[in-house]
């Protein structure tokens, strides 16, 4: 019982510390883009292959994870809003 109520509070510190859904839950293209820019090579790539998998199905290759992480990184820096869902990145 001990072990669920520090379990327990261990998830709520990490809701209550500020963390956003996606750097705690793998949100995919739903991850905005004030998460996204803030998350390190391995995290991004990780959404971005939720993004690739959900849309298509299939599992994307590294060329196709590598270029759309990239696209959806540019579009966050430039035109996108902290709002804006990595998935309205322009990507192929």
């Amino acid at each position: 019982m001990k072990q669920v109520a520090v379990a327990t509070i261990a998830v709520a510190m990490l809701f209550l510390s500020g963390c956003s859904a996606s750097q705690v839950i793998n949100t995919g293209g739903d991850t905005r883009c004030k998460d996204f820019i803030t998350q390190d090579q391995n995290k991004q790539n990780d959404e971005v292959t939720k993004m690739l998998k959900d849309k298509s199905g299939a599992q994307p290759n590294n060329l196709e994870i590598s270029a759309t992480r990239l696209s959806a990184l540019t579009y966050c820096q430039t035109l996108g809003t902290p709002d804006t869902k990595i998935s309205d990145a322009p990507h192929g």
